[in-house]
């Protein structure tokens, strides 16, 4: 058992959820960029093969900006890639990156870890980060997607922040 399990440390305001807003901003891109090639490169062998016609296209690209299906699926597989690196972050160790870096950590308020619904379901009330806005009218510090799941994002200690193989603090 750690010493920090049932530390009761401070919830996060604004301008720090912000500075790890933009620490994540910056590596969400680079999950974006690696989705984006897998998925060309997945489409691409689709039509090499003759799995997938290119009904009179010349390349793969204008095949998807093109026909409706295949860029809904493309657009699809890149936002659930980007979803899914911060759903498996929250719900495995309560931080991203960014958050790592600015010490916050994102735990129910009786310090458990998110489930990957409630990560999930924190993602979607986050609305792409505007539902932290609401920490500025609300004085409580909480934002719109802490309401709606019932969780909090604190600011950890150095201590706290530096240990490694820690689950539930």
């Amino acid at each position: 058992m750690s010493n920090f399990e049932h530390a009761n440390f401070p919830r996060a305001g604004f301008f720090r959820r912000f500075g790890a807003i933009v620490y994540d901003l910056l590596l969400a891109v680079a999950v974006y960029m690696i989705a984006g090639a897998i998925g060309f490169g997945i489409f691409t062998a689709l039509t090499s093969t003759g799995m997938i016609a290119m009904h009179g296209h010349e390349h793969v690209s204008d095949l998807l900006n093109d026909v409706a299906l295949y860029k809904g699926i493309y657009q699809f597989w890149i936002a659930a890639c980007v979803g899914l690196f911060y759903v498996m972050f929250w719900s495995y160790g309560g931080q991203t990156l960014g958050m790592r870096a600015w010490r916050l950590k994102i735990q129910h308020p009786n310090g458990q870890s998110l489930s990957i619904i409630t990560a999930a379901a924190r993602l979607v009330w986050s609305l792409l980060g505007i539902g932290n806005l609401w920490i500025l009218i609300n004085g409580d510090k909480l934002a719109l997607q802490d309401m709606m799941t019932r969780s909090e994002v604190v600011v950890l200690s150095k201590e706290a922040n530096q240990m490694r193989n820690w689950r539930g603090v």
